[in-house]
């Protein structure tokens, strides 16, 4: 048998409130379900085969125990076994192939549905999860699931058919016995619901602590240089092991309560097993059954045990990955907070002709981040955007972006709502280039040709000779094909930045936005980027957000925020002429005090 490989655009099962039954639904429903009707029936005939060994073993002692019990009658019951050991071999391996092969599957679709619909999430989705918790969802959680798929679900399949069908073939053999292997099942399920109840909350609260550990290493990893240079490594060790301590308390609870179940339920069964013995005796020497039922009823028990206590084994399996698959469809259940309307259009460019009118937006409800903002941009112009540390200029590209949907008022480009167009056209025109330059592990030349499909060598080259990059790529050890290690780390910063000018310019956008492009490097490297950036903007409508206002005294008009509003609006000689806040905020950061020797005032300065 072979098996099939996924679909590769695989179908989101229906949807279940019950977080098992939704990762059943991965494994056994839609497309999966004739194979999965295929492997039940494959287990059913191997199970048929098992039961029949009890039952030839039984009929076997009773040909040894009678008077006219013959050897050919010993030998058919003999092949009879072997037969139906044969059975159960062959249709097990056939029922364990498909069940992996569904497992697999399964967990395929899982991590690609979990991965691609964060792909649809907006960015306050990000905003509010750190990194690392969602790194451990897309890890940790996604393990404890494949588990669950790889070792439980066709295990706990088999064994629920296997108590079945015992217990239907018991009630045709002996019912009297029947009802004394049965009685310790109560005590069994008992036991179950009780470490069901302990147990199932320590293990959603272990899988929290997991997460808060990963996101924890995960942080302290990417800041490692921030805690050796403040000698802070006694608290990021003790920090840590706060946390694997809680990590320790609550995981020792889950698996303690758990792991009870074995031991109780292997002595359920030698109880079982021991009343079988005794009303059988009974049984026997009155006349009631044969010495060979009560063989065979031990046989029964043994197998009705058997999948009892495995099932108790893999409680804690299967409650682990109810946790961890509860944190996954928590993302998959999440909704994008930015959706394109019913009736969205394309972005049609026409210039680069931008209006904003009225313009509220806080991140949170009740909390205005921008208050009030109206300003218009004609084609073509720069504008840069200034003002103090949490004044709300980022924030203000984040709406122009339309990486968050404004409260109120309106946003027009090129005389179109930008409500209405669809997010994948609008995006395309704008190209951003962030103060921290991130590039992907991979070559220098991927690194260019990512920012737009069908871009060619000949475009990244290019490319990279007007944002001045060309000189030091061709200098790397092999050039444009030169591997980029985590975040361009064996670059320097003013190179990475470099490459993501040139990588902007491979996308050729037709808006432009530049956070804080050329901070952190030295002069000669600003003064490369500057000509970069020229290139890059040349003939585009394009802002820039600058705390080192020099960067941006050439734009056309300079846009002043403070407190979330546009406090002023103009160009930097008119700014200055007015001696208002921007000339405030620019002769404190170049003298530190206003003309005439007094200090400048800087308790306006208002932070949202």
């Amino acid at each position: 048998m072979t098996d099939r490989a996924p679909a590769e655009h695989p179908e989101e099962p229906e949807v279940s409130p019950n977080t098992t039954q939704r990762l059943l639904n991965y494994m056994v429903s839609g497309d999966e379900r004739p194979t999965a009707i295929l492997a039940t029936m494959a287990r059913i005939v191997a199970l048929a085969g098992l039961i029949l060994l009890p039952f030839v073993t039984g009929k076997g002692m009773d040909v040894m125990a009678s008077e006219d019990g013959t050897t050919q009658q010993l030998t058919r019951w003999f092949v009879i076994g072997v037969v139906a050991g044969a059975v159960y071999l062959t249709f097990s391996f056939i029922s364990d192939r498909m069940f992996a092969g569904m497992a697999t599957r399964a967990l395929y679709r899982v991590q690609t549905a979990l991965f691609a619909h964060l792909q649809t999430l907006s960015m306050g989705f990000f905003y509010k999860n750190p990194v690392g918790e969602l790194t451990t969802r897309l890890t940790n959680d996604a393990e404890v699931v494949a588990l669950f798929y790889e070792q439980g679900v066709g295990q706990i399949i088999r064994a629920s058919l296997q108590i079945v069908m015992i217990l239907i073939v018991m009630l045709l053999v002996n019912v009297p016995l029947t009802i004394a292997a049965l009685i310790v099942v109560p005590f069994m399920l008992i036991s179950a619901y009780v470490v069901t109840r302990i147990a199932s909350p320590a293990f959603e609260m272990l899988q929290v602590d997991v997460g808060e550990v990963s996101g924890f290493q995960g942080e302290t990893v990417s800041g490692h240089k921030v805690i050796i240079s403040k000698r802070r490594q006694p608290w990021a060790r003790n920090e840590h092991q706060g946390l694997v301590t809680d990590v320790y308390k609550v995981g020792r609870k889950a698996f303690l309560a758990s792991l009870m179940q074995f031991p109780l339920t292997q002595t359920l069964i030698l109880f079982q097993t021991v009343l079988i013995f005794v009303v059988g005796t009974f049984m026997v020497i009155n006349g009631y059954t044969t010495l060979g039922v009560v063989m065979a009823f031990t046989g029964y028990a043994t197998l009705l045990g058997s999948p009892l206590s495995q099932i108790a084994n893999l409680l804690s399996n299967a409650l682990n990955a109810v946790a961890g698959g509860g944190r996954i469809f928590e993302i998959i259940d999440e909704e994008p907070t930015v959706k394109d309307a019913p009736d969205a259009v394309e972005f049609e460019f026409k210039g680069g002709h931008i209006q904003v009118i009225d313009v509220d937006f806080g991140y949170l409800p009740g909390q205005k981040v921008l208050r009030n903002n109206t300003f218009e941009v004609q084609p073509g112009e720069h504008i840069g955007i200034a003002g103090p540390t949490g004044a709300g200029k980022s924030t203000l590209i984040n709406i122009l972006t339309r990486y968050y949907d404004i409260d109120s008022g309106t946003i027009l480009i090129d005389g179109q709502d930008l409500s209405r167009l669809t997010q994948e056209s609008l995006r395309k025109q704008i190209g951003v280039v962030l103060q921290e330059a991130f590039l992907f592990t991979d070559t220098v030349m991927n690194n260019l040709t990512y920012a737009r499909d069908g871009a060619t060598e000949e475009d990244a080259i290019a490319a990279a000779k007007k944002a001045n990059a060309h000189d030091f790529i061709t200098e790397l050890p092999n050039g444009y094909d030169t591997m980029l290690t985590e975040r361009g780390a064996n670059l320097s910063q003013g190179q990475r930045q470099m490459i993501t000018i040139a990588r902007a310019m491979v996308a050729d956008p037709k808006l432009l936005v530049l956070d804080e492009a050329t901070s952190n490097v030295d002069t000669r490297t600003e003064k490369l980027i500057q000509e970069g950036m020229a290139n890059l903007m040349e003939g585009k409508t394009s802002f820039s957000i600058a705390h080192r206002l020099a960067t941006i005294r050439d734009s056309d008009h300079i846009m002043v925020m403070n407190g979330g509003e546009i406090v002023e609006y103009g160009p930097h000689d008119a700014l200055m002429a007015q001696k208002g806040f921007y000339y405030s905020l620019y002769m404190s950061q170049f003298k530190g005090k206003a003309p005439g020797g007094e200090p400048t005032d800087l308790a306006d300065f208002v932070s949202t």
